[in-house]
C-alpha cells in the first residue's frame, strides 16, 4: 500500500475490469467513484488476481486465488459508482456459492 500519485476525493474515475464474477453483466470499462489517498501498488498475484485498474493503470480490485476474498479500493456505494448496486448484487451471488 503506498500514496497514489494525486490524492483523489469525489471524483469520478473510469477503470476496466478482466471479466471477474464481480462484474458480471457490467461493461468492461465503467465508471467508479474514488475517494482515497493510497493505492496498492504491488501483491503476489499468485496470490491476488487485479480484477480492475483504472486506464492510468492503477489497482482499483482484487480477488483472492483460492479464499472468498474479494476487494474494491473505489466506493461501490457511491452515486459516482452507477454500476454499485450490480457489484453488490454480484458479491452476494459470489457469497451463496460459497
Amino acid at each position: 500500500l503506498v500514496k497514489a500519485p494525486v490524492p483523489v476525493h469525489g471524483k469520478p474515475d473510469m477503470a476496466k475490469h478482466n471479466g471477474h464474477a464481480m462484474f458480471q453483466g457490467i461493461s468492461e470499462n465503467f465508471q467508479i467513484g474514488r475517494y482515497h489517498s493510497l493505492v496498492l501498488e504491488n501483491c503476489d498475484e499468485n496470490v491476488l488476481e487485479i480484477t480492475s485498474k483504472t486506464q492510468k493503470g492503477l489497482n482499483m480490485s482484487l480477488a483472492h486465488r483460492s479464499l472468498p476474498i474479494w476487494a474494491v479500493q473505489f466506493h461501490p456505494e457511491s452515486i459516482l459508482t452507477p454500476n454499485g448496486i450490480k457489484i453488490f448484487e454480484n458479491w452476494a451471488a459470489l457469497l451463496n456459492e460459497i
